[in-house]
């Protein structure tokens, strides 16, 4: 049910420079290629299927299984946040159970106060458009979006009156309060666990750095592809992997107070960012073997393994707890809803996506509705699951949501009898589709909609039975026209602000990279000045690749200056190989220990 980003199909800025950057990555196989699945994927199936499980075997036992649906809004914010740490973890549930009533809420409220279709779509398209822009902004992660959609597109289709309001968002929150609890259990017995997994990955993707880090020149400097091969993975390990190590330091400074295993944490991500920043013979090479170890003991369960001690670690430590003090402190409060204010303000490059959600779930609605589908919410759900960061993704997704919807309503066809069995049968049957949706989803969005589909159309069935017949066609109809009013919303609706997110961050990334060039040559400058300096060139570097994807995606726009970003990535890792040059090189130690 996650609306995780699907990994196939990615553009590249320099496969096809002299086509529209988009072209290629419009291939239906492309689109429909599994992937692995994600090394968390159990977290979020067990999560949602035992925060669902309490509350739907209550109202079994009640006899009210017809207030399913309210519960289930609650239960459905399990999916959130696993990827956070646990205190930051509780303070983004408690925001999207918040989210889900307040979006639930809305849509009871419109409901019971008219019956007609036309003001349903409007709404139901004006909330999807607030809740896509509020999820990206917050940056909350997979599933965005599409589950607060879901239900409160949902409900302005079910019948409702003003008293029965109060009732039915209580049960929302007292699920929402389970599900807060379930996705924080894990803390009691595994309280880093967030944070190892996450520094695991780190060390994986510099031993993949290590391993084949590209042609560089005997002072560790890139060289670019070799022999001009513009698909050499070398480049493309390096971003991987300060991706990785980007993220972990986000992680580690987003958990709370420093214990010994946070520090050791600490220690092995310092060997990670060397790894990367500094590869190849005579750079203070690194081992990927030992960076491969160093990551399966990481996500074991016994003890943090203890690295040896790399050059200016100490400094480093010290500047991290400078950095989390500040950002803990009022102004560092400060600083992140300044910067919240200016991805919802005006020129941010998510306004554009807005506007495509609320014109593609608006015009999926009301065609529907012409055609006479008396409740066309999944027509919305699928319009704006379609709206996503350009318009190569949309297409994919537009593939992906059809396909796994057409298959999902044969499976519903043939597992219905099995529902109607009797209540329980229901329910388990509910129960399953949740757990697999999020078991396939990480290995194709596609897979995990053919789980998906069962599973909302049995949600129906919860108030009573439906003609089968009827509920499949209109489920398909739903779906194609869902589909192409939301690929149509994409084309049309044109985000020319992300070229302008491109220019933004090559200018962030040579002032960051001067910023880092001039605390390295300063003798007076402290290190744990340095380090900060580094990693603010590194977080540079990774927007400026997520900035560049996004736009090579975007179809009708300014050519953009690829070879200016080609020249600020090599030139970003040039200055970190010198800052890691400074540092000396990385120590090595005859076995791994551990803490």
């Amino acid at each position: 049910m996650s609306d995780t980003p699907v990994r196939p199909g990615r553009p590249s800025l320099r496969r096809l420079p002299q086509l529209p950057p988009a072209v290629h990555g419009l291939s239906p196989a492309s689109a429909l290629r599994l992937s692995p699945p994600s090394d968390t994927w159990f977290k979020p199936a067990l999560s949602v299927v035992v925060a669902s499980a309490v509350p739907h075997l209550t109202l079994l036992a009640l006899g009210r299984l017809d207030l399913v649906i309210y519960s289930m809004a609650g239960s459905l914010c399990a999916l959130y946040g696993h990827g956070l740490p646990y205190a930051r973890r509780a303070r983004a549930l408690a925001g999207v159970v918040l989210g889900m009533a307040a979006g639930l809420a809305v849509s009871l409220v419109t409901a019971s106060l008219t019956g007609s279709t036309a003001v349903l779509i409007a709404v139901g398209a004006l909330l999807a458009a607030v809740q896509k822009v509020l999820c990206d902004a917050t940056r909350i992660g997979p599933p965005g979006h599409v589950i607060l959609t879901f239900v409160s597109s949902a409900a302005l289709f079910a019948p409702q009156r003003l008293d029965q309001i109060p009732g039915h968002l209580a049960l929302t929150l007292g699920a929402g309060a389970v599900a807060w609890l379930v996705a924080l259990a894990p803390a009691l017995v595994r309280r880093e666990g967030p944070e190892r997994r996450a520094v695991a990955r780190a060390l994986e993707a510099a031993a993949v750095c290590a391993a084949d880090p590209g042609p560089r020149n005997g002072d560790g400097v890139d060289l670019g592809p070799r022999n001009g091969n513009a698909v050499d993975p070398g480049p493309r390990n390096r971003r991987a992997a300060a991706a990785a190590v980007h993220a972990a330091w986000r992680c580690l400074l987003a958990s709370g107070r420093p214990t010994p295993a946070r520090r050791s944490l600490e220690r092995l991500v310092v060997q990670a960012e060397a790894a990367f920043v500094a590869p190849g013979p005579g750079a203070g090479a690194a081992d990927p073997e030992r960076l491969r170890a160093w990551a399966a003991l990481t996500r074991g369960r016994g003890p943090v393994p203890m690295p040896p001690p790399a050059p200016g670690t100490a400094d480093e430590l010290y500047g991290i707890d400078a950095e989390r003090a500040v950002l803990r402190a009022r102004e560092g409060r400060r600083a992140a809803r300044r910067a919240l204010l200016r991805r919802l303000g005006p020129g941010s490059p998510l306004l554009p996506v807005a506007v495509r959600t609320l014109f593609g779930c608006a015009l999926a609605g009301y065609v529907c509705a012409a055609l006479g589908v008396g409740r066309p919410y999944w027509a919305i759900v699928t319009a704006a699951s379609l709206c996503q960061a350009n318009l190569t993704l949309s297409w994919n997704r537009a593939l992906q949501r059809t396909l796994g919807n057409l298959l999902g309503v044969l499976v519903f066809a043939a597992v219905l009898p099995v529902s109607r069995i009797g209540p329980l049968a229901l329910v388990c049957c509910c129960l399953f589709f949740g757990f697999a949706a999020e078991a396939l989803i990480t290995r194709n969005y596609w897979l995990g909609s053919v789980a998906v589909t069962p599973m909302a159309l049995l949600v129906l069935e919860f108030g009573g039975a439906h003609p089968a017949g009827e509920l499949i066609g209109d489920r398909v109809l739903d779906t194609v026209l869902g589909a192409a009013a939301g690929f149509l919303a994409a084309t049309l609706v044109t985000n020319r602000r992300a070229a302008g997110r491109v220019e933004r961050a090559l200018d962030a990334t040579d002032r960051a990279r001067a910023a880092a060039e001039r605390t390295g040559a300063d003798p007076a400058a402290a290190p744990a000045e340095r380090d900060l300096a580094r990693r603010r060139l590194t977080a540079s570097l990774v927007e400026l690749r997520e900035a560049g994807d996004t736009a090579a995606g975007e179809w009708w726009q300014r050519a953009l200056p690829e070879q200016r970003l080609l020249a600020a990535e090599r030139a970003g890792h040039r200055t970190l190989a010198a800052t890691a040059q400074r540092r000396g090189p990385t120590a090595h130690a005859p076995s791994i220990g551990a803490e």
